[in-house]
C-alpha cells in the first residue's frame, strides 16, 4: 500500500480533474436536511461534515431499478436488445465511509457466488471507490463490532484520512486507485509521519460477533425472534438503506408487443416477498421474516460466502420508524441460551 498526502487546497482540484477526464463523479451532497450520494456537476456541491449519508453508495453498482433487456414481438418473431455493458460509464464515488466500501464485498459475493451477474460485475469493473475515514461517529455506529473500523481500507481503492484541517493522508490500496492518482501526481506530496489510529473516531465494541454467529445458528426455533420483531411494521426501510442488502424482484414493463425486463430492489421483510401464487407463504409472520434477515446476514452468508452481510453502518437503526436497533438486538442474541 502506497502512502501520499494531499493538501485540502489540492483535493478539490484533483476531484475536478477526475470529473473533467470524462468519469462520472458521485459524492455526498446535503439537500433538504439530508446528505445522500448524488452525481455532482461541480466539486463545490460535495458535503463532508456528516456522520453518515441517509442512503448507501451501493446504487452505483446495484441501482434501485435497472433495465436488464428489452424485447419486441412482430409477425411471429421476437427481437431482443440485451444488456449493453459498453454503455456503462466509468464512475468515481468519493467520500463514502469504510463501512460502505466494505459492503461491496458481500454484494460481490451474492452476485457472483455461482454465476457472475453481468450488470453488477460490469458496473463494479468501472467503479473506483475513494473513501474517507471516519473522524466522528454516533450511537448507531458499530463497525468495530463486526470486524471493521473507522479507518478500514478493505473495499476501497483509495482511502483518505483527515490529518488536520489542512489535508489528508492518502492510502492507495489498489491499481484502480493508483491509476486515478498517477495522471495528477503533482497535486500529491510525501506522506507525513502520523499515527492514523489517533485520527479516527472511537467506535465502541458493543457485542462479540463470533458469539452472535455461534448462537444464531442454533436459534431457529427461539422465541427471541417474536420478541425482537414485535414492533416491526415490515416497511423495508432497513433493507433499502442497507449497503449490503441485495434482495431484488424482476418485473415486466410491457406495452403491447414490446417491453422491458426490470430489476428493482426488494426486501425479505415484505410480506409479499415469499408469497406463492397458491396463497401459501413459507414466511407468513413478521417474526419469521425478521429471523430470515438476521440469519442471512450472520449465518448463511458467513457459511456460504465467508463474509458477513452487515458492516455496522447503523443506517437500519437510524431509518427504522419504530426504533428497532440492530446492535441492541445482536447484543441480545449474543446472550441467549443455545436451547432457548
Amino acid at each position: 500500500m502506497e502512502l501520499k498526502y494531499i493538501p485540502k487546497t489540492s483535493l478539490n482540484a484533483w476531484l475536478a480533474k477526475v470529473k473533467d477526464s470524462g468519469r462520472q463523479l458521485y459524492a455526498p451532497v446535503a439537500e433538504n436536511g439530508k446528505t445522500n450520494f448524488k452525481r455532482v456537476s461541480s466539486v463545490d456541491e460535495i458535503s463532508m461534515g456528516h456522520v453518515q449519508t441517509a442512503q448507501s453508495a451501493k446504487g452505483v453498482a446495484f441501482p434501485r431499478t435497472e433495465k436488464l433487456f428489452s424485447y419486441a414481438r412482430q409477425q411471429g418473431s421476437v427481437t431482443l436488445q440485451d444488456y449493453d455493458p459498453n454503455a456503462l460509464p466509468s464512475t468515481v464515488v468519493f467520500g463514502l465511509h469504510p463501512c460502505d466500501a466494505a459492503a461491496f464485498k458481500p454484494l460481490s459475493g451474492i452476485f457472483g457466488w455461482d454465476t457472475q451477474d453481468k450488470p453488477f460485475s460490469e458496473r463494479m469493473q468501472r467503479v473506483t471507490l475513494v473513501s474517507l475515514s471516519c473522524s466522528k461517529c454516533d450511537a448507531f455506529c458499530f463497525c468495530t463490532s463486526v470486524g471493521g473500523s473507522p479507518g478500514n481500507a478493505d473495499g476501497s481503492d483509495i482511502l483518505l484520512t483527515a490529518v488536520s484541517d489542512e489535508g489528508y493522508l492518502v492510502e492507495i490500496v489498489t491499481d484502480k486507485g493508483k491509476s486515478l492518482i498517477e495522471p495528477h501526481a503533482a497535486l500529491f506530496e510525501a506522506a507525513p509521519e502520523v499515527s492514523k489510529a489517533e485520527l479516527l473516531a472511537h467506535v465502541e465494541v458493543k457485542f462479540s460477533v463470533d458469539e452472535v454467529e455461534r448462537k444464531i445458528a442454533d436459534a431457529f426455533e427461539s422465541d427471541v425472534w417474536k420478541r425482537q420483531s414485535a414492533r416491526c411494521m415490515g416497511c423495508g426501510a432497513c433493507a433499502f438503506v442497507c449497503p449490503a442488502c441485495a434482495c431484488f424482484d424482476v418485473q415486466e414493463n410491457a406495452k403491447g408487443a414490446a417491453g422491458d425486463r426490470i430489476r428493482c430492489w426488494d426486501s425479505c421483510g415484505f410480506a409479499l416477498f415469499t408469497l406463492h401464487t397458491s396463497g401459501h407463504n413459507p414466511r407468513g409472520t413478521q417474526s419469521q421474516r425478521w429471523r430470515q434477515r438476521l440469519l442471512h446476514k450472520f449465518s448463511y452468508m458467513p457459511r456460504r460466502l465467508a463474509v458477513r452481510g452487515c458492516t455496522g453502518c447503523g443506517r437500519c437503526s437510524r431509518a427504522c420508524p419504530v426504533d428497532m436497533n440492530l446492535s441492541e438486538h445482536l447484543k441480545e442474541l449474543e446472550s441467549i441460551h443455545r436451547t432457548s
